[in-house]
């Protein structure tokens, strides 16, 4: 009787302990099931992640190409050019909205630059001017040749008083290589600063400065061929051509004006009987430096009068540094036998005698700094102030048909400063405010000093 009590006791607690470890296998079975359930929906939940990441990479990606799509559709649907100006870009030192039709993404490009001001004379009427509007067209036949124009539309247009309509430039650009290429056709003169790069926002005071006016003359234009390119990896680069001649034989023979009025133009009534050499060379190797000089020689007038040559240079400097730019020029101009003008020149109708003198020696420089301000707190917007001395002498040496100096014009030499501001409210916007106070040397006699307050607005697209 003890040994079947005892083995039922025996058979109940194995039965006992094989029910507990069923009961835990199963146990451990439905833990294991939902541990993997449970990795399973991770897995499944991080994938759903991933593809969402990848969906919205997608869904940007084809709104940038549909975007890219559309630009370009309406670009060679129209065929015009409706990219926005790069600012940092500049071909052969132009201006960048002048350069635009290098980087055109189609053959038709459509940019250019306007600027109007207000001027407040002392002891004169106050004037407002739409001084300038200027479209570019460019046309790209192919990679190499590309054809730039710039119309100039000044002082309100050619309906009265002295607007003016004028082809500013119009060449064929043969680009071959990094070290020769060459522009053909009515192209701007490469000399100083501002010739080849004269659009509003590239310069800080509302005028161009008087150096850069009388005396170089901006903005020159001429027919003729020019070559330009890199001298290999020296830094260096280069300008020269044959253009048309200056002719120093005019109406303003022995003042000012008469480097400015010797300047040839697009017109009709141009003559080209003779040329000129012009060339420049730039050292651009070193951050934020460029330094250079340009040189012009040929013949003093168009035929008019033979035997005379005339001789123009400038040295030139530019130098950039975060919100800091400083720029500097100077020039002088040395016509040979200059009283064989004097002597002959004579009014642009070819009948009226003129005054009997003319130039033989001019000369002029500018500098100019400037500091944005806004640079400081690394704003999108640029707030630079400014300060320019502009000096000039367009009559140091005046002689008559003898050959004799006949004085200088006192009420020609002149030194104007210049502080103002400028306001970029966008990199192709600007809004200037300018004080100039110039200094006559003959001053309280045949000249008064003046200070002028200028407002302007300029713009480039």
């Amino acid at each position: 009787m003890k040994k079947t009590l005892l083995s039922l006791a025996v058979a109940s607690a194995i039965s006992t302990t094989l029910l507990a470890n069923a009961e835990t296998d199963a146990l451990r079975a439905q833990l294991k099931a939902l541990t993997d359930r449970l990795d399973s929906m991770e897995k499944q939940n991080t994938s759903y992640e991933e593809k969402a990441a990848v969906n919205e990479k997608n869904i940007q990606a084809n709104s940038d190409t549909n975007a890219a799509l559309l630009e370009e559709t309406a670009n060679l649907q129209t065929g015009f050019n409706f990219n926005v100006v790069d600012t940092d870009f500049s071909h052969n030192g132009m201006g960048s909205a002048a350069s635009k039709v290098y980087q055109s993404k189609s053959p038709l490009s459509i940019g250019g630059y306007g600027e109007m001001f207000y001027a407040s004379k002392e002891d004169a009427d106050n004037i407002a001017d739409v001084y300038r509007f200027v479209p570019y067209i460019g046309y790209r036949f192919n990679e190499n040749i590309v054809l730039n124009v710039e119309i100039e539309f000044e002082h309100g247009g050619a309906n009265g008083g002295s607007g003016e309509a004028i082809i500013e430039f119009m060449y064929l650009d043969f680009m071959l290589t990094d070290a020769f290429n060459i522009q053909v056709g009515h192209v701007l003169t490469p000399m100083g600063l501002i010739n080849l790069r004269h659009e509003p926002t590239l310069f800080n005071t509302v005028q161009r400065p008087n150096t850069e006016k009388y005396l170089l003359p901006s903005t020159w234009h001429s027919n003729g061929a020019i070559a330009y390119g890199a001298i290999g990896e020296s830094g260096f680069t280069y300008n020269a051509g044959i253009i048309q001649a200056l002719d120093f034989n005019n109406d303003a023979s022995g003042n000012k004006k008469q480097i400015r009025n010797a300047r040839a133009g697009s017109s009709k009534d141009s003559t080209f009987n003779n040329a000129a050499f012009v060339g420049r060379l730039d050292y651009i190797g070193a951050p934020g430096l460029m330094v250079g000089a340009s040189l012009y020689y040929g013949s003093g007038t168009q035929g008019s009068v033979s035997g005379t040559t005339a001789t123009m240079y400038d040295v030139h400097a530019t130098y950039e540094n975060s919100g800091f730019k400083a720029k500097a020029l100077y020039t002088a101009t040395k016509i040979d036998d200059a009283d064989k003008i004097a002597g002959a020149n004579f009014l642009q109708d070819g009948t009226t005698p003129a005054t009997g003198a003319s130039i033989d020696d001019a000369n002029g420089y500018y500098v100019n700094v400037e500091y944005d301000i806004l640079n400081l707190v690394n704003s999108e917007y640029k707030l630079p102030v400014f300060i320019q001395y502009d000096y000039i002498n367009p009559t140091d040496s005046v002689v008559d048909a003898n050959n004799n100096s006949i004085g200088v014009d006192l009420a020609a030499e002149s030194a104007t400063t210049t502080f103002g501001v400028n306001f970029f409210p966008h990199e192709q916007v600007v809004l200037k405010a300018d004080y100039a106070m110039t200094e006559y040397k003959a001053s309280g006699t045949t000249k008064k000093d003046q200070d002028i307050l200028s407002l302007s607005l300029g713009f480039i697209f």
